[in-house]
């Protein structure tokens, strides 16, 4: 049976209007547009956190470099020193061997003249081997013991000398290849902070404000840590100082003893850094107005009597390493797994440090960077 409902107009209600079916397919393509405009990323722009993660890890690489840059350089210095040595080396050898030619070509032509040399005199004075000369054309056998003498020096001067020739060679293409390596180290930090450096320059005024707040959190939790391993370290001493006072001898600690002369050449070091406060980081410097990380520590502990090596790396390996609860005044402490960053430790979680380009040679938490930031804490020999 056939229905009495009027047919419904084709379309639907929008806010109690009937719309024809044209129009809903103009609003429901406008929905879907709106939809996905939505969905889809206002700006890829990174987050502030992520313009300081990537600026972070610029710096870490450039320092990285830098500690490649010092060690090509440091490299350089030596092979320089050692091909100046060896090419002044064969200057004189040449000398020496000139004057041996000069010699015996005098008692060649005297004897040529008195017809006792039958040999080509100029075919002699040319060879390369007149050892060889000489036992070919058995001149040998007509000549003064003077004059072998004078041949023997001649060829062993001559052989001394090229060997030397070959090695300032040698020398001269290792030092070559070092200063590639020095140019390339210098190239690849410099392009790291031109990177930083472009990445900080695209932030607005306002986004380096916010950016300025975020890194003051960090400082703050950076300076929380560091009151907690001030407390912990002065927990440890007061109970190791009971303990002695309550044994009957004196108990052996599982950590490198503090000595009085470690402490006294540590407050040298120490005294040296401080004084160094406010001068700027320049990666590859060593003072005395400006520093990178190691050329501080490096320079401190020069001003205690102490020698270091140049680089993070290496000054790693000077020392006693112990455990971040013992640490002492004066010991290094080294960052990230690289070993790329060094600062030198004052106590209550605080370290004196030349931090990256663009800062200065300041006081700071060592946990600036977080706590798993933190490689290794080395006391120096």
């Amino acid at each position: 049976m056939a229905s009495h409902r009027k047919s419904r107009p084709v379309g639907t209600r929008v806010a109690g209007i009937r719309t024809p079916a044209l129009a809903t397919a103009a609003l429901t393509s406008v929905a879907l547009l709106s939809q996905s405009a939505n969905a889809a990323p206002a700006d890829d722009k990174p987050s502030l956190e992520e313009v300081e993660k990537k600026v972070d890890d610029l710096y870490r690489q450039a320092e990285s470099a830098t500690d490649g840059y010092n060690a090509a350089k440091e490299k350089t210095a030596k092979q320089r020193k050692q091909v100046d040595t060896l090419l002044d080396d064969v200057a004189q050898r040449t000398q020496k061997l000139n004057e041996a030619r000069e010699e015996l070509g005098a008692f060649a032509a005297a004897q040529y003249r008195t017809g006792a040399a039958a040999p080509d005199t100029a075919t002699f004075l040319l060879a390369d081997t007149p050892q060889d000369y000489f036992d070919q054309t058995q001149l040998m056998g007509r000549l003064t013991s003077r004059q072998k003498g004078a041949v023997d020096d001649f060829v062993s001067e001559q052989s001394a000398t090229m060997k030397k020739r070959q090695e300032a060679s040698r020398s001269l293409q290792t030092l070559s290849e070092t200063q590639s390596d020095l140019k390339t180290a210098k190239a690849t930090v410099q392009k790291k902070l031109a990177d930083a450096r472009e990445l900080l320059s695209e932030l607005t005024a306002q986004e380096k404000a916010r950016l300025a707040a975020i890194q003051k959190r960090e400082q703050q939790e950076a300076a929380r840590k560091a009151a907690e391993l001030a407390r912990q370290q002065a927990a440890a001493e007061k109970a190791a100082q009971e303990a002695t006072q309550q044994a009957t001898a004196p108990q052996q600690s599982t950590s490198p003893a503090t000595d009085s002369s470690y402490a006294t050449r540590a407050a040298k070091a120490l005294a040296f850094a401080r004084a160094q406060v406010g001068k700027p980081y320049v990666w590859g410097a060593t003072g005395p107005d400006s520093y990178d990380c190691s050329g501080l520590t490096q320079a401190a502990w020069k001003a205690a009597g102490v020698d270091l090596p140049r680089v993070t790396y290496d000054q790693v390996n000077a020392g006693t390493t112990v455990s971040l609860a013992d640490a002492q005044p004066g010991d290094l402490v080294f960052f990230y797994d690289d070993i790329s960053h060094v600062g030198l430790y004052i106590g209550n979680g605080m370290m004196i440090h030349a931090p990256k380009p663009g800062a200065y040679v300041r006081e700071e938490s060592i946990y600036y960077d977080g706590e798993s930031g933190i490689h290794s804490v080395v006391r120096p020999a």
